[in-house]
């Protein structure tokens, strides 16, 4: 019997298979792509996503479609996208709470960020502010640090919800300054700002998107913005690193990313979309002015800063004994 034709039909068949995900990559995208967002519609991710879609449709030459996916502090979403196909139709806009700080705060999870997910882009740093109430009398950084060394555990602060950024900056700020401050906990970022407001709690890390047009009308009194560049509204108010250098940046950011497993080639693909995007001179004015700052960089490089921050923020969020189902 003559083998040579099943034979030629055999390396026909392992040459089409290796040349199929090239293929595909090559091609990408070549049918719409669905960004998840694990927020609600309108809330400062889903806005940040919407931007991000229009300018990666325009670049990429497909719809970028957003579907949000709110619940369960982003484990939803991450669950539905950890499961689809790594070829680059699903992505989802992730942030540092999914990356860094749930491992810790949850018993079980139904994903691991590091092992399950493909690093594709950074996109961009939110702003935070620290307040404190007008009836509070605190008028400066040195105000609060010499009230809460003199008052230990009197004096209070709001925040967004036990385990949010809100919650963990003012604790990390508090033990890397020897002062400790009394955690009253609120459904939101806006209710806490409100009892800044009212004088119902003393001290908050407000996202500065929130707090501005309270800090604006002289509502509330900023002491300290994080990060690394003062936003320009708030150009006479010091960042925090200028007044307790040992203190870490509250990180904030959102990144992009996709199933475990993805094509480098595609991944290059999403990622150069993405850096078009903060790169584009009328888009990075929309992100400032919504007090975020455009981070272009690399998949790898984001991967990293998502370790890092683990490791800070996870010894903490282990000292404060912070779990939940």
């Amino acid at each position: 019997m003559n083998t040579t034709p099943r034979i030629a039909l055999a390396l026909a068949a392992a040459a089409l298979a290796l040349a199929a995900p090239f293929a595909g990559a090559q091609d990408f995208p070549s049918r719409p792509i669905k960004l998840v967002v694990p927020q609600a519609p309108a809330s400062g991710g889903d806005v940040v996503a919407r931007m991000l879609a229009e300018k990666m449709s325009q670049e990429l030459r497909q719809s970028v479609v957003v579907d949000n996916r709110p619940g369960a502090n982003g484990m939803i979403a991450s669950a539905i996208v950890a499961k689809e196909p790594p070829d680059g139709y699903t992505i989802m806009l992730t942030s540092v709470s999914l990356v860094s700080f749930n491992r810790y705060m949850y018993k079980s999870m139904p994903v691991d960020s590091m092992k399950d997910f493909t690093f594709i882009g950074p996109v961009a740093d939110a702003s935070f502010v620290l307040v404190a109430s007008q009836k509070s009398g605190i008028k400066s950084w040195a105000d609060l640090v010499r009230r809460a060394k003199a008052e230990p555990d009197t004096l209070t602060f709001g925040s967004a919800g036990t385990g949010n950024s809100t919650h963990l900056y003012p604790e990390m700020i508090a033990r890397r300054s020897g002062f400790t401050l009394r955690h009253i906990p609120y459904k939101g970022s806006a209710p806490a700002l409100m009892s800044i407001v009212s004088g119902e709690t003393d001290v908050m890390v407000s996202p500065t998107v929130v707090a501005n047009a309270q800090i604006q009308a002289g509502k509330v009194v900023p002491l300290a913005q994080s990060g690394d560049t003062r936003a320009p509204s708030l150009a006479n108010v010091p960042l925090l690193k200028e007044l307790s250098p040992g203190t870490p940046a509250l990180p904030g950011w959102y990144a992009i990313v996709g199933p475990a497993k993805m094509d480098p080639k595609v991944v290059e693909k999403l990622s150069a979309a993405i850096n078009s995007f903060l790169n584009d001179a009328p888009t990075r004015t929309k992100l400032i002015d919504q007090f975020l700052m455009p981070i272009p960089g690399t998949p790898e490089g984001i991967r990293k800063r998502g370790e890092n921050e683990s490791e800070i923020w996870g010894g903490l969020i282990r000292d404060l004994k912070i779990q939940t189902d």
